[in-house]
């Protein structure tokens, strides 16, 4: 490495974050506990934004499996809130089914991702089942009419996939911070 080339940090830690916080307060609200725009606001910045920078930045570092999974779930975080927003302004009305056919297709998404954290880590793989799953159970929410149990189902799933992805992100820091692996994600070779 030259010395005028630039050393790109570990995207990981801000981009799970992004995605499991943001997760996480987007199901608080499908459970029932919150109402209101707070999630929509933090899906078009941390949850989206803060993703696509880190998929770009995983690009920069020549990971192919970076690069797909933080810009495409960044830009679902800010296609959904642009969805939600257009709705609460009364530009739209969402259609139920036309959800469940985008969870549908985004599932099969996150199903075909989730066989590339197979050389990740145990972790990644968590996170990635966890979130197949959710899509699934949002679809089967969306077909129903609401409100419904799936919803509320779907939403105690999705703080779990949340919750892994903060770990996932907690370790990736404290391991860039530290030199070394504090907290273990079960790394595959």
């Amino acid at each position: 490495m030259s010395k005028d080339e630039v050393v790109w940090g570990h995207p990981g830690a801000l981009g799970l974050a992004g995605f499991g916080f943001n997760t996480i307060l987007l199901q608080v609200h499908n459970i029932g506990l919150i109402e209101g725009v707070v999630p929509l606001i933090y899906g078009f910045f941390w949850g989206g934004l803060a993703q696509v920078i880190a998929g770009i930045i995983d690009g920069r570092r020549g990971d192919t499996f970076g690069l797909t999974a933080f810009t495409s779930y960044g830009l679902f975080w800010i296609g959904l809130s642009f969805a939600f927003l257009m709705e609460w302004m009364g530009i739209v009305a969402l259609d139920p089914q036309g959800l469940a056919w985008a969870f549908i297709l985004w599932g099969l998404f996150t199903a075909y991702m989730t066989i590339g954290t197979f050389r990740i880590s145990n972790a990644h793989m968590f996170i990635f089942s966890t979130l197949t799953l959710l899509f699934a159970l949002l679809a089967v929410a969306h077909f129903l009419p609401a409100p419904n149990v799936w919803t509320r189902i779907a939403g105690w799933e999705g703080i779990v996939c949340g919750a892994s992805a903060v770990y996932t992100s907690a370790a990736v820091l404290l391991n860039a911070t530290h030199g070394r692996w504090v907290l273990p994600i079960g790394k595959r070779s």
